[in-house]
């Protein structure tokens, strides 16, 4: 989601141009979803037309906005989490703003502090999901831990994400980190990759292709029955199914789970700061957050929204996920991706 930069003025206008412009474009990860009604009611309220551009996984589309920073194609960005917070504000991807409720956020959520150069907007869980049926027919244990997901029994059943270019995938790399400590990682990562590990680039090609679980891999006949994605993911299994079955499909290992925090913000050079402000704005309001669980998967940050029964039910939020403080990503990153792409592709 979005972060905003201490490059640019809070006033009406700045960058590229002079904040008039009726249109308001946001620039996100293929993830992004709300409801047409929702959008609808935001045009007709603010009197901005919403474009969106969706621009691969989330680690892609952060690394395509600091590169086009300059000339964003957009006003407002959504698709930084906690794992990539400090590149794109080490990078002045955004311009402070504090958008109006923000004092609705819960305080956990708010890592640039008053700052403001990023709204929280919401929160989830990366963790191992598993393929109930696969499990259930070879009368074997789910997994439920890192600790399990190397042993003999799980050979060749788990596919990730590329830490490099992935959001999901740069998680997990950092709750095993959490887990095993700064030294304990690299080795936990050699027998991963021993116990056959698959790498694929992004989370749509491991949930809905190589995954047997969900309703994509089924049709595209994947075979890894353990994937990494979100606790949120049992609930999406229901809601789109048709008819909707009784329980989930597919369950969560909830040992293996990271916490992701995601942000939205006004960008550095933005041609139109008074709409994307508006923008955020909207994100953080009640309208949204409450539409946002069952179109994005992912739980609200503002106080008090009502989250829906299928999350309860399907797919509640870890209760001991792994966390990592800002600042120990922000050190440690990239030599470990660095490092986690020598041990594991090559």
């Amino acid at each position: 989601m979005v972060t905003l930069s201490a490059c640019g003025s809070s006033g009406s206008g700045s960058g590229n141009g002079s904040g008039d412009s009726k249109t308001v474009t946001l620039v996100s990860h293929d993830s992004w979803a709300a409801s047409k009604s929702v959008i609808a009611a935001f045009e007709k309220e603010s009197g901005y037309t919403v474009k969106v551009l969706k621009d691969g996984d989330a680690g892609q589309a952060v690394n395509k906005a600091i590169l086009t920073k300059d000339n964003p194609q957009g006003d407002v960005f959504f698709g930084v989490d906690n794992t990539l917070l400090s590149r794109a504000l080490d990078n002045g991807l955004f311009q402070p703003y504090e958008a109006k409720g923000l004092d609705q956020v819960g305080a956990p959520y708010r890592l640039d502090g008053d700052k403001h150069r990023v709204t929280p907007i919401d929160y989830g869980d990366i963790c191992v999901n598993y393929d109930k049926k696969y499990f259930a027919d070879h009368k074997l244990t789910p997994p439920a831990s890192f600790d399990d997901l190397v042993k003999p029994e799980y050979k060749n059943l788990l596919v990730t994400e590329n830490a490099a270019t992935s959001s999901p995938g740069l998680g997990f790399l950092l709750g095993t980190a959490a887990k095993y400590g700064d030294g304990g990682w690299p080795d936990y990562w050699k027998k991963l990759k021993a116990n056959g590990v698959k790498v694929v680039d992004g989370w749509e090609q491991a949930y809905n292709e190589e995954f047997s679980g969900s309703a994509g891999g089924k049709k595209a006949k994947g075979d890894r029955p353990l994937v990494v994605s979100y606790a949120s993911s049992p609930p999406a299994e229901v809601v789109y199914a048709d008819p909707r079955p009784k329980t989930a499909p597919t369950g969560v290992a909830t040992g293996t789970c990271f916490r992701q925090i995601e942000f939205a913000g006004l960008l550095s050079n933005a041609h139109n700061t008074k709409g994307g402000k508006a923008f955020l704005d909207f994100l953080i309001s009640r309208r949204f957050q409450e539409d946002m669980p069952l179109n994005m998967f992912v739980y609200p940050v503002v106080g008090g929204a009502k989250v829906p029964a299928e999350f309860t039910e399907y797919g509640p939020a870890a209760k001991d996920p792994e966390t990592m403080a800002p600042t120990k990503i922000a050190a440690n990153r990239d030599q470990w991706v660095k490092s986690w792409t020598s041990l594991v592709l090559k």
